[in-house]
């Protein structure tokens, strides 16, 4: 046999060798040893066949060394693919997780404020017979405003005071809508609450933004008067507020309701020392 062919035949022997290490290597460790045993300058097996390359006739050595270097570059290809492949899966750090390490504490979150004054809230009109009432915070005009007496030429179903959506629907801007939903579907007597987020075109102030919590009732029955009402927020209040609590109430003007009052809360808290 001709040295041409003697190298051809070593040189494709190193390629189906080197191939089959490459695919059974579990490391990035084991691929860099492969590399320096196949393709390395000074040890590598494909490197120490071309350093005997002058035996071979030289009309053949173009074609031997062109073989050479096409093994060369399919093993080093392989190689980097290898490497990439065991990077991304992370096989190439299998003691990567100490299992000796102490757990992580799990962190339990927690209510927000708002959230936890609601749910006080809500728990006192319970025990005095309420039930709890939703809906939905995007709502026609319907809803918002006509239901409620509200006409829509009123100042408050102005866009300068209400958050329109473009294609059709608002933003409510008060929980009223949940008492009609109430009344279409429940009979008197009727007694709920009803807590949500609502929305208005403000300016951020003291006492103003654009979105925020509000609650309210709803009684129906016979015999109900605004006695009732009175006597249901002063229970309310010595029970939110603790005993001692005064309360007082003062005939007011709001454009929807007729009688209406604002109530004043006084309660007196000691010092220690």
């Amino acid at each position: 046999m001709s040295p041409k062919n003697d190298f051809l035949e070593s040189l494709a022997e190193i390629e189906h060798s080197a191939m089959a290490s490459i695919s059974k290597a579990v490391s990035v460790e084991d691929l860099e040893t492969l590399r320096v045993t196949l393709v390395g300058r000074k040890e590598g097996s494909l490197s120490a066949i071309l350093k005997k390359i002058s035996e071979v006739e030289p009309s053949e050595r173009r074609k031997v060394g062109a073989e050479a270097n096409r093994i060369k570059n399919v093993i080093g290809q392989a190689l980097n693919l290898a490497q990439k492949n065991l990077t991304n899966s992370g096989e190439d750090e299998p003691d990567s997780i100490d299992v000796t390490l102490p757990g992580r504490q799990d962190w339990k979150g927690s209510n927000h404020p708002i959230i936890m004054v609601i749910d006080e809230i809500w728990q006192i009109f319970r025990s005095m017979g309420f039930t709890r009432a939703k809906g939905p915070e995007i709502d026609t005009e319907w809803y918002n405003f006509e239901a409620l007496n509200t006409p829509l030429d009123h100042p408050a179903a102005d866009e300068q005071d209400t958050l329109y959506l473009k294609k059709s629907g608002l933003l409510r801007s008060h929980t009223s809508p949940v008492q009609i939903r109430i009344l279409e579907k429940h009979e008197p007597p009727v007694r709920v609450l009803a807590p949500g987020m609502v929305y208005r075109r403000d300016t951020y102030d003291a006492t103003h933004t654009p979105a925020f919590h509000q609650i309210e009732g709803l009684v129906v029955d016979e015999g109900i008067s605004f006695v009732d009402l009175k006597a249901t927020l002063a229970e309310f209040s010595r029970h939110f507020w603790g005993p001692g609590t005064k309360v007082r109430f003062r005939p007011s003007f709001f454009p929807f309701t007729e009688p209406s009052a604002e109530v004043d809360v006084k309660r007196i808290i000691k010092r220690k020392g």
